[in-house]
């Protein structure tokens, strides 16, 4: 479809001719408050269970909440700011999350002005970058490109001109619980946060499950059928994997590397760290490479439909462009991306150099040009960044070390390049589905590429603090942290480096993978349920089987409630992933001031009483999702 037909034919919420209040301060000013909050929440979700969830929907609600409840303001147009605005943090935090954590684990001296140079320059370019694309994108191609997310979002704040507070009442009532939870269990210690325990007669087999709202929540919005493949990669590590090295290994007094202890001598958490997270990262490296590999045909016609798009649009006249149509001038664009890479080029905080710049460039445009397009047909929750972002840390690391770099030195150089490009294309596969929302709705383009700057300045200055924080009150690649992604990318880049990677245990991880595709399941999402512990995929497994049992009741229902009720559901889990996932981070910041203002045992020990709480919140979340004038 053709621009001129695009725009011809479709006519937004907001037509181009009407005016109304946008870019305000007041939409500023929230907006900068809420994307530091999520962009948070969104970190430490990203380094608790290795995937990220779109805020667009609950900042859309919160934003409806706060601007017409409280502030009398009724312009979807502001509403569409503060959750493009929103969204930029959360963005931030999970292209961060995915990456910069692997610089703590390798325990350099990381400085603040660092992270913040590498997260504010991955976002700019993520902006810049996605500014060319969005006229064929977004308007060329409005009825082949959904873009999920976006148009969800659009619906809400369309359904919100008729008020939104009962919508904001769940976010709240979720944030609660999530919160009082996380209170209890790591901030006063009054009941534990896990429930484990090991099968009769099943060496080292052991099952379990954490009672952390907030994975609860990401199970219910994932749905069943990734949260059970998820819980399968943890199944297959706790019950066929560990068992299975401890009764072969068992009377073994040999020490078989990477371990160094004898295998006899290792119990369940040791084989683990020892050997399955070795596995693990084989199968998640080669999930992204698969998930990235099923959308080259998608990347080619990506590749050669831009650049038409870009031969198209190269004449047109800012005369004839009205209000919904205007982009941040081509000019300025083009200025800001290259002032970014020369500037990564000779910046004396990262030392990637002239090689880790022209990387950036080449695969950020690249992989930020796949990005937009594949988070248009399948969603922000499912785009193959984590593919990407392998890829480009392989070709770099062996382009690194061709140039003589090895050890520790080239290892941060390879994980500062992926971290940028990374954030790159987070950011600007949030921006596509937020552009959608705002061309559906009649929002400015320029206006929304601004905000979403302010947005990314606004987390970026901030992110590293957080992730600081986090890292001395949790320990990043700890259970409490495990940061599954980013200690993928350290394992890469060590073993290109150093060389010294156990190529058998990764190769057997490779294999694994490559099985499951064939049995039609997602690999990637398997390999990440493999890599972390059991009790956090159990727990995401426990929020699918709620929106499972949902499903099944909207089948005895109306069509018009399904979509009722999987919103409020949504709002509501959303509610418990901020409101946990806040606490932890500030949880985190009173640790840093006085480590011993947290107790350091249980009040209660018994697993029974945090089980039960983690059911009565279950029960909560079903029951959230009923209508409430079906509650009477």
């Amino acid at each position: 479809m053709s621009d001129k037909m695009g725009s011809k034919k479709f006519q937004p919420y907001i037509p181009a001719s009407k005016s109304l209040p946008e870019l305000t301060v007041t939409a500023i000013v929230l907006g900068i408050i809420l994307s530091i909050l999520f962009g948070a929440a969104n970190a430490y979700l990203g380094l608790k269970v290795g995937l990220t969830v779109s805020a667009s929907i609950p900042a859309a609600v919160i934003s409806m909440g706060i601007l017409r409840g409280i502030f009398r303001r009724d312009s979807i147009l502001e509403n569409n700011i503060v959750q493009t605005m929103t969204t930029a943090g959360e963005a931030l935090g999970a292209g961060a999350v995915f990456t910069i954590p692997a610089l703590f684990m390798l325990g350099v001296d990381i400085n603040q002005i660092m992270l913040v140079f590498i997260v504010l320059t991955g976002g700019f370019l993520g902006v810049f970058m996605m500014v060319p694309l969005r006229r064929m994108l977004i308007v060329n191609e409005h009825e082949t490109l959904p873009y999920p997310e976006g148009t969800a979002c659009a619906e809400v704040l369309k359904t919100g001109e008729k008020g939104g507070g009962a919508q904001a009442k769940l976010v709240v009532f979720g944030f609660g619980v999530g919160a009082l939870v996380k209170v209890l269990t790591d901030g006063f210690k009054v009941f534990r946060s896990d429930v484990q325990t090991g099968i009769y007669n099943f060496q080292n087999a052991f099952i379990g499950t954490q009672i952390y709202p907030a994975l609860l929540g990401v199970g219910f919005i994932i749905g069943p059928k990734i949260a059970g493949q998820m819980v399968a990669g943890g199944l297959m590590a706790s019950l066929v994997l560990i068992p299975s090295i401890a009764f072969f290994g068992g009377g073994s007094s040999d020490v078989i590397f990477p371990a160094t202890e004898a295998l006899k001598n290792l119990d369940a958490s040791m084989i683990w760290d020892n050997y399955i997270r070795y596995i693990g990262a084989g199968a998640v490296a080669a999930g992204g490479l698969i998930t990235l590999a099923k959308t080259m045909p998608a990347i080619i016609q990506t590749l050669r439909s831009t650049m038409v798009g870009l031969n198209k649009n190269k004449g047109q006249k800012m005369l004839e462009i009205e209000r919904t149509d205007k982009d941040i001038p081509m000019k300025w664009v083009l200025i800001g991306i290259t002032v970014l890479i020369v500037i990564i080029a000779f910046d004396p905080f990262t030392n990637v150099g002239i090689i880790g710049a022209l990387a950036i460039a080449i695969f950020g445009f690249l992989f930020v040009t796949v990005a937009s397009r594949i988070v248009g047909i399948v969603g922000s929750s499912s785009s193959p960044v984590s593919g990407m972002t392998i890829a480009t840390l392989l070709i770099v690391a062996i382009a690194y070390k061709s140039f003589g770099y090895s050890g520790t030195e080239g290892i941060v150089l390879t994980l500062t390049v992926a971290a940028i490009v990374c954030t790159a294309l987070a950011v600007a596969g949030d921006i596509s589905q937020d552009l959608k929302t705002g061309y559906l709705v009649g929002g400015t383009p320029w206006k929304q590429q601004v905000a979403m700057m302010i947005g990314v300045i606004a987390s970026g200055l901030v992110m590293g603090y957080i992730l600081t924080l986090l890292d001395n009150a949790y320990g990043m690649g700890s259970e409490a942290l495990p940061a599954p992604k980013a200690a993928l990318m350290k394992i890469l880049a060590e073993g290109i480096l150093n060389g010294n990677l156990p190529w058998t245990l990764i190769f057997i991880g490779v294999s694994i993978a490559v099985v499951i595709e064939f049995l039609g399941m997602n690999s990637l999402v398997f390999a990440v349920g493999l890599y972390l512990p059991l009790n956090i995929s159990a727990t995401v497994m426990f929020g699918g089987f709620v929106r499972l049992i949902v499903n099944q009741v909207i089948k005895l229902k109306k069509d018009k409630e399904k979509a009722e009720r999987i919103e409020r559901g949504t709002l509501f889990a959303s509610g418990l992933i901020a409101g946990e996932s806040l606490l932890g981070v500030i949880i985190a910041f009173v640790i840093s001031i006085n480590p011993n203002i947290i107790p350091t045992e249980y009040l209660l020990s018994n697993q029974w009483l945090p089980f039960l709480v983690f059911l009565i919140v279950c029960t909560l979340l079903y029951f959230s999702t009923v209508p409430k004038k079906k509650k009477a």
